[in-house]
């Protein structure tokens, strides 16, 4: 079945524009002006990815990610709120991804497939994953780069499998700190920015260019899918 995307903004001439683009590339679209209507389309059968606009007139677009996930809907926050802190809230209540307005249509059709790749994966019990040229065993810790053998540290390990279980997905640096190093070092970014150089100059064929674990300054990092 063709997936549904639910198009949530306030500006109808988004709508519009959003609309023709998801069609375009074959997939069927729905579309809300405001938080209650986005909410009733998001229950129907069929929907499965929602793009959100965070300025809503009846309630703060933010508020509704949580919702959404609990509804098992992949969210992608659609907004002119080009605040670092705004983005972070976002991604650390479970919205899969965000692009800024204005937007490159084809972008965003990109970020839309990533994001639906991801919620349609079953990676439940799967032990063994490979992004790119880099294979990784999650039970037995080991990791190849075309076919050879790398050695990692235990963190380096714990930071790649996190990431490559959310392939595609921004994980924000709290959230890598917290799961990888525990509670108590989520404002200890320089650990997670060594981490990742470590990473970069054993699986990137260019540590200077990555193509692999890339950044999004100031809220952090993802793997490409």
């Amino acid at each position: 079945m063709t997936a549904q995307i639910l198009i949530v903004d306030d500006e109808s001439a988004i709508r519009r524009l959003v609309r023709g683009a998801v069609e375009r590339a074959g997939l069927t679209a729905d579309d809300a002006a405001n938080a209650h209507d986005a909410l009733t389309a998001a229950r129907r059968p069929g929907c499965e990815l929602v793009l959100l606009d965070l300025g809503l007139p009846d309630r703060d677009g933010i508020e509704l990610v949580p919702l959404l996930k609990a509804m098992d809907r992949a969210v992608i926050v659609l907004t002119a709120r080009d605040a670092t802190a705004e983005k972070v809230a976002a991604l650390d209540l479970g919205a899969d991804d965000y692009v800024v307005k204005p937007f490159d249509t084809e972008e965003l059709l990109a970020r839309i497939r990533v994001a639906l790749r991801r919620h349609n994966a079953v990676a439940v019990g799967q032990d063994r994953l490979k992004v790119g040229s880099v294979e990784i065993d999650l039970a037995a810790h080991q990791v190849w780069r075309d076919g050879v053998p790398v050695k990692l540290t235990r963190k380096e390990f714990a930071l790649l499998a996190e990431l490559a279980r959310h392939a595609g997905k921004l994980l924000t640096h709290a959230h890598l700190l917290r799961v990888v190093w525990g509670e108590g070092h989520v404002d200890d970014v320089e650990y997670l920015r060594v981490a990742v150089r470590a990473l970069r100059l054993k699986l990137e064929a260019d540590p200077a260019a990555p193509a692999l674990v890339l950044n999004e300054p100031g809220i952090g990092y993802r793997l490409v899918a």
